[in-house]
């Protein structure tokens, strides 16, 4: 489709002329003689550029047509023609938002140059517009409030869920973020709810890093949100200002609240055995303190699970948690990522930056595998952890931390310390505390719970209504070994629902290895001292098997009488 011009010169043979070489370069071209007609063209047509004389017969001149089409917020660019050029003219078309100011005898080459430059100018803030329009779309289509302040912390936007936010309200555009106006629907907040945004928001400015505010209370709104301020950069060292992104999280920290977190800690760790509610009892113990703990165990116990509680249950839950798996990275490499290195440090190092030390910096660093790391990483780590303080690679000036390590293996460290691959020195400072994570073999009765998680979860992503499993591989399940824990466990789960036909799991949705391992391999019963302390593990087993006592007994390796004992202790009755 052709670009569409409007003409308007008084001199009907100038006004030709013109027409022609604008018509010849490709242009569809109309022509007016006076305002009215003009008026008249422009309501009725679209242009993309308008070139106009400022003498027109009549009352109204060029500049008149110019102030109608800024009226009118018409988003075509005017170039005003005249041949009695003066300032006062030209300073008025500046300021009605002319695009160009010609003056006679206009050149063939000057009027298709401008012309080609009007018309770009239009595409381009059409481009603009529908651009706005569809990230305005967007921003009202999202539930998450966002938010943007310039470098000066003035809001220069809100989108439509923004609009009551917590501190937020409709008139805040244009306001400084440190003074933000009364929030509708229910009165200002406090002072200190202000204040942790506003020391948010400069931190991110400041540090051009993102920041993030968890389980972030309202006090005002009786709400609370997570809220995350990132810096918006145009380029490497051009800082416009940040954006907020905030998610109303009161529903689910209530159903957090209201859970058993006992039976589910934190919804980070399952389990209500003996050895667990040990582990609970430890992480709790261990959470507000800043001493350094390492978590041992086979694998897939849970070690990085753990370490995740032992964060969000701490002092430093709102600030950032920072995980490096110690072994997959070399010696080189492993340096880098902890302490970070400046420009020209190594071959490939372009540019300066920070290592995972100052990216926890205030949080929780957790260093998994640390029995892999070489021994000159240890005397490096052994030092931070003395003098809190770290050099970057390729740089000798010490930068202080704020970092609460955690570290775990599945590696016997001791061993290594008497073999002489471990320092016995960083040993012993990393092992301030040891949490020790219990094998699922040594919590059985936990099994169940385990199952309903999985199972809950495996449900809803693989869209699948999964009740249960069938009695038999219950049975396998409380009866095996499980050298993968409960890692091996969830691997297992997630086969037999991806496999499953119906809604249980039965012994054909199995992995063959599983099943064969179960054959060939014969593991101890659950405990009867277990069933008798969780009549719930017992009830469960008892309806998968519809109340065939005789295959429960079975099951759990037990006599009829026995089952018959336990009933009667927990007060199970058919």
């Amino acid at each position: 489709m052709k670009d569409r011009i409007l003409l308007i010169e008084d001199d009907a043979n100038l006004r030709e002329t013109f027409r022609r070489f604008l018509t010849r370069d490709g242009y569809v071209v109309d022509t007016a003689g006076d305002y009215r007609a003009a008026i008249e063209l422009i309501e009725s047509n679209e242009y993309d550029a308008i070139f106009t004389d400022i003498n027109l017969s009549g009352k109204k001149n060029g500049l008149d047509i110019l102030a109608e089409c800024n009226g009118e917020k018409l988003s075509v660019p005017v170039v005003i023609i005249t041949g009695f050029p003066s300032i006062d003219s030209a300073s008025q078309a500046v300021r009605l938002g002319g695009y160009d100011y010609l003056c006679k005898p206009v050149e063939k080459e000057t009027l298709l140059h401008v012309a080609r430059g009007a018309v770009r100018h239009k595409a381009l803030n059409r481009e603009a517009v529908r651009f706005a329009r569809n990230l305005d779309g967007v921003c009202r289509s999202v539930s998450d409030a966002i938010i943007s302040v310039d470098s000066q912390m003035v809001i220069t936007f809100l989108n439509h869920s923004a609009r009551g936010f917590c501190v937020f309200g409709s008139g805040c555009i244009g306001q400084t973020f440190s003074e933000l106006p009364e929030a509708e629907q229910g009165g200002s907040c406090p002072q200190d709810c202000r204040n942790r945004l506003v020391e948010a928001v400069k931190e991110s400015l400041g540090t051009g890093e993102r920041v993030e505010l968890y389980n972030f209370e309202c006090t005002a709104r009786k709400a609370v949100y997570t809220m995350r301020v990132s810096p918006m950069q145009m380029g490497p060292s051009e800082l416009r200002g940040a954006a907020i992104v905030g998610r109303d999280e009161t529903r689910l920290a209530a159903l957090e609240r209201d859970l058993d977190r006992r039976r589910d800690f934190h919804r980070i760790l399952v389990g209500k055995s003996d050895p667990m509610q040990a582990i609970y009892t430890l992480i709790e113990s261990l959470g507000p303190i800043r001493s350094t703990v390492l978590i041992t165990g086979e694998s897939g116990t849970g070690k990085e699970l753990a370490a995740s509680a032992l964060h969000h249950v701490g002092s430093r839950r709102d600030k950032p948690m920072v995980k490096v798996n110690c072994s997959a990275l070399s010696e080189t490499l492993l340096e880098s990522e902890l302490f970070g290195h400046v420009k020209g440090a190594f071959t490939g190092a372009v540019r300066d930056r920070i290592g995972r030390f100052e990216m926890a910096n205030g949080g929780t660093l957790f260093l998994d595998e640390i029995g892999d790391i070489s021994l000159i990483v240890q005397q490096k780590l052994l030092r931070v952890l003395q003098e809190k303080e770290i050099e970057r690679v390729g740089d000798c000036r010490p930068i202080k931390v704020d970092v609460r390590i955690l570290a775990a293996t599945n590696r016997d460290l001791k061993q290594m310390v008497a073999q002489g691959s471990f320092r016995e020195d960083f040993y012993y400072r990393i092992k301030v505390v040891e949490l020790k994570m219990p094998p699922l073999r040594a919590r059985r009765e936990d099994i169940p719970l385990l199952l309903d998680f999985f199972l809950k979860e495996f449900s809803i992503e693989l869209s699948k209504p999964i009740e249960g499993v069938s009695s038999d591989v219950m049975g396998l399940f409380m009866n095996y070994g499980w050298p993968g824990n409960v890692r091996e466990f969830k691997h297992v789960i997630e086969h037999g629902a991806i496999l499953c036909r119906h809604t249980r799991i039965t012994r054909a949705d199995l992995p063959g290895d599983f099943t064969e391992s179960c054959t060939s391999v014969g593991a101890p019963p659950v405990s009867p001292r277990a069933v008798s302390r969780d009549g719930e593990t017992l009830l469960r087993i008892l309806r998968e098997s519809k109340w065939n006592k005789a295959e429960v007994a079975r099951t759990l390796g037990i006599s009829r009488q026995t089952l018959y004992r336990k009933l009667r202790e927990v007060g199970i009755k058919e």
